[in-house]
């Protein structure tokens, strides 16, 4: 920064919001219990624990942190897993396992489908004993998959073992003497030092809830939630509402879908309930799923007590244009680093914008770079926006992104680039960390140099280039909505027939809740990957199926045809996206 410059911002802040979204879909198979994919203990072991640790290790750097309903309640389900000792997740329960030479086929093949599940140059290809394992298994492939048998208890053994350390969070890995000593070994596990692993795995996953209510209650961060099952709000509301943003948008053929709004009012109202129970109070305010917004959606929003809420980039960028009659928007991207009060017709909220470029660089191209150099930057960028504020105002600069899909791409878990990342942020004069709650509480001070805006215009979309493309208008989405169409109006009807008793409904209505989650359709499109896909697809039209049996029905033969299939390589697998195209 020049000497000039510095003279401009002396004594001026600006305000970072640092929002990690926290979010798996629900991987359960209601009808039978089982997990079928094991990502939420996963990321837990992984991510949730060291993205934990690193504000435990800077108690000056405050974040947001946004945990949604489903995810707490499946960490919540593994912890009674541990605590019962009945493990639902098969590759969880595998390494627990004491005979591994006496499992069937299909157990082998689940093990080996599993356990190479990862980014491969930051997860297996710097320790030689799993790579050596790696080796084995696509010399063993290239001669026929029926060869599986040939494997033994012990081969079989060394891979769990391996696939859950290089899942670990490079915290444990660091504090563990277990996981030391293990990696150390590298191999010949025996039964008890699995068990061990097993175990540490459990304690991890029983202390993450429990650490973040900590860091909340200290005041070092806000907990925010989003709609209980990560629905899209806007959609379940109104499909037209993608016509906002893409006038030309294909939709499904049901016109809407059908008690959308009551539907919406649970996720909301189970959200709230769930966040006390977890938490201890209710939240200040939600991350809509996506961020997908519309007008009416923050109505709901602030119906259901939220103060604030936040949306990607375009979406602002949309609504000025229709505020300034489609004429251009500023030269300087200024209009960004501000709230805006946004009426609703009830409670006004204010809402936050996503500074897409910053949380880019975080999402895909710091994982390149070192991470004092990556850290570096992107305080930088930050001292930029400063120096271009105007000189009476202090920016708010608001970065979103998953608090856990970024990280297997990054050396060491980034490990070096989040504690960089904190201890300069701590450390700088001009930056302040903030949260949203923070934001508009200070709104109130008659001394704040943060100025807010109004809007009066808001159109519907997503953080995903402004509209809700990702989640509908292509044939497969679409299809999608209208299966899920289908089955919705099947449960009004038995609902209301009282064939049901309480508990009957009850399960029903879990599953349905399930089956409105984003993610299904995310995934749904040629763009992604085969793998992916095709897990997702499936356990979508299984999610269907079961609905359709808990209201006592026969699912519908289409159930059994593939919805989508994929054929693409997208950046980090296709877990998260650039907010651009």
């Amino acid at each position: 920064m020049t000497h000039e410059g510095s003279r401009k911002d002396a004594g001026r802040k600006l305000h970072l919001i640092l929002c990690w979204h926290m979010h798996q879909p629900d991987y359960r198979e209601y009808l039978h219990g089982e997990y079928l994919l094991p990502w939420t203990y996963l990321h837990a072991m992984k991510d949730y624990t060291d993205m934990a640790f690193h504000l435990e290790q800077h108690p000056q750097a405050k974040a947001v942190v946004n945990f949604v309903p489903i995810l707490a309640e499946q960490l919540q389900d593994y912890q009674q897993q541990f605590e019962t000792g009945r493990i639902r997740d098969p590759l969880l329960a595998m390494l627990g396992r004491e005979d591994l030479d006496g499992i069937s086929e299909q157990e082998r093949l689940h093990i080996l489908d599993s356990c190479f599940k990862s980014n491969h140059t930051k997860m297996l290809q710097p320790y030689r004993a799993y790579q050596h394992l790696f080796d084995m298994q696509r010399l063993l492939e290239g001669h026929g998959r029926e060869n599986v048998t040939y494997l033994s208890g012990q081969y079989l053994a060394d891979l769990l073992v391996w696939y859950h350390l290089v899942w670990m969070g490079e915290s444990v890995r660091r504090s563990s003497e277990l996981v030391a000593r293990l990696m150390t070994k590298g191999s010949q596990f025996s039964y008890a030092e699995r068990r061990e692993l097993f175990d540490l795995i459990g304690a991890l996953i029983a202390d993450i809830l429990p650490r973040y209510r900590k860091l909340a209650e200290s005041g070092q961060i806000e907990i925010s939630t989003t709609p209980y099952n990560h629905p899209i709000m806007p959609l379940l509301l109104d499909f037209t509402s993608a016509r906002e943003s893409e006038p030309d948008a294909p939709l499904p053929q049901a016109s809407q879908y059908p008690g959308g709004r009551s539907r919406v009012h649970a996720h909301l109202s189970n959200a709230v309930e769930s966040h006390k129970l977890n938490f201890g109070t209710a939240p200040h305010g939600m991350w809509p799923s996506e961020g997908g917004v519309s007008r009416l959606t923050l109505k709901l929003l602030s119906e259901h007590g939220c103060e604030w809420t936040a949306t990607g980039q375009a979406v602002l960028a949309n609504s000025l244009r229709r505020e300034m009659n489609d004429n251009p928007l500023p030269g300087s991207s200024g209009y960004l680093y501000k709230p805006y009060l946004v009426e609703t017709g009830g409670k006004p909220i204010h809402c936050f914008f996503r500074d897409d470029h910053l949380s880019d660089k975080v999402g895909f191209e710091y994982a390149k770079w070192r991470g004092d150099d990556a850290a570096a930057d992107f305080v930088h960028q930050l001292e930029e926006i400063l120096h271009h504020a105007p000189v009476d105002d202090e920016p708010v600069v608001t970065v979103i992104l998953d608090g856990e899909n970024a990280w297997e791409y990054y050396p060491y878990n980034a490990y070096y680039f989040l504690s960089e990342l904190y201890s300069k942020l701590e450390e700088h004069p001009a930056i302040r960390t903030t949260t949203f709650h923070e934001c508009v509480q200070s709104l109130e001070d008659p001394d704040t140099r943060v100025t807010p805006s109004k809007l009066q215009q808001m159109v519907a979309g997503s953080w995903v280039y402004g509209t809700f493309s990702t989640w509908i208008g292509s044939p497969d989405k679409n299809r999608g909505w209208d299966l899920l169409c289908e089955v919705k109006r099947s449960y009004d009807i038995v609902m209301a027939s009282g064939r049901l008793d309480a508990e009957e409904m009850r399960l029903a209505t879990i599953q349905l809740a399930d089956c409105e989650g984003s993610d299904w359709f995310w995934w749904f499109g040629d763009y992604n990957s085969a793998m992916s896909v095709a897990s997702f697809d499936h356990l979508f039209r299984r999610n269907l199926s079961n609905l359709y049996r808990l209201l006592k029905l026969k699912p519908p033969l289409e159930l059994q045809h593939v919805i989508s299939v994929g054929t693409g390589d997208p950046a980090v697998g296709g877990a998260m996206r650039r907010s651009d195209i």
